[in-house]
């Protein structure tokens, strides 16, 4: 299986987070994807190549232009207001208030944060572009009639919508290439996110749409984060009612209940016939994730890739989650032979 993958994603290197009510180290860091592409290399899963350059175009087929052009200039106008740490939001538009973007940096990030434990830090956005480019390189790759491909992303991006960052996504690198599958003459794709926690935005972007079906397994917003978005209820709108479908399960989820919930999404996409498949691979599920209440096995994320290979669907995978670093890249690689195994 292909990889793509830069090490210029390590431009994103945040110092800190905002985790139970002090900045710790941040979670998602650049060692992430580098054990991941070590374990790809060891286990000699195939080809690894850099992205290539795809431009602004394909981003601004979902992102709103007013937020790209806050996550292009954020940090230099956070910088120029004279704060001397990383740019965290600290308000935001609630219930009542205006939902106007404000002039002040410090406004504006809360205006299009959806939360504040993504700090946002020098390179962040040359590095979610490049991000962008991993996932298109790939989605390159499976359009041209092979099974499947791996993009090693980083920062992650399910949880970035039209015009909202956090949960460490900014441009939502899983969404842009189902798009791009769409805009090259697929006519169905679908996005299953196997990722812990609900993948608010791409749910969000496409929730009106019936060309792209999306399925999402992961923990009980009423346990997990984002906690406001992923209740099995939320099944689309308009032209995408019924194209939307949400697992959310309880604190303590192990592999036989997760495998059912992944059965029925097989099923489902099975239904729904697309010309490809795109998975958010997220292996935060691992029981020893630090900010993750499941329980799978190492060895389940291969039994469950060799399920996904079963459905015999061109596959572009797309990183997301995974915080126990030294075991995610055995997670990750884990599905992707299972999935060739299958």
């Amino acid at each position: 299986m292909l990889t793509v993958y830069s090490d210029r994603h390590r431009l994103r290197d945040p110092k800190t987070e905002l985790s139970g009510g002090q900045l710790v180290p941040a979670f998602e860091c650049p060692a992430r994807a580098e054990v991941v592409h070590a374990r790809v290399l060891e286990t000699g899963l195939g080809e690894v190549v850099e992205p290539k350059s795809f431009g602004p175009g394909p981003i601004a087929r979902l992102h709103d232009p007013a937020y790209l052009e806050f996550l292009e200039t954020a940090w230099e106008a956070w910088r120029d207001d004279g704060h001397p740490g990383e740019a965290i939001p600290a308000v935001w538009p609630a219930r009542g208030m205006r939902q106007v973007p404000p002039a002040d940096i410090s406004g504006r990030l809360g205006y299009y944060a959806l939360a504040a434990e993504t700090s946002i830090t020098e390179g962040t956005y040359a590095a979610a572009r490049l991000a962008v480019d991993v996932a298109l390189t790939a989605q390159d790759h499976v359009a041209a009639s092979a099974r499947a491909a791996f993009a090693l992303c980083r920062p992650p991006g399910h949880h970035a919508a039209a015009d909202l960052y956090g949960g460490y996504c900014f441009l939502n690198n899983a969404a842009v290439a189902a798009q791009r599958f769409l805009d090259r003459g697929a006519q169905r794709v679908c996005v299953l996110d196997v990722d812990f926690h609900h993948g608010n935005g791409t749910q969000a972007l496409f929730h009106d749409r019936s060309d792209v079906l999306f399925l999402s397994i992961h923990g009980d917003p009423a346990h997990a984060f984002p906690h406001f978005t992923g209740y099995a209820d939320e099944t689309g709108a308009g032209a995408g009612e019924g194209f939307t479908g949400n697992y959310p399960l309880p604190p303590g989820t192990a592999y036989p209940a997760w495998s059912d919930a992944l059965e029925d999404a097989c099923r489902r996409i099975q239904g729904y016939a697309p010309d490809a498949l795109v998975v958010s691979l997220g292996v935060d599920t691992f029981r020893g994730d630090p900010i993750s209440f499941f329980r799978l096995e190492s060895e389940d994320f291969r039994r469950y890739g060799g399920v996904l290979g079963k459905l015999g669907l061109p596959t572009l995978f797309v990183m997301e989650g995974g915080y126990a670093v030294e075991a995610i890249g055995r997670n990750a690689v884990n599905v992707l032979q299972g999935f060739e195994e299958a």
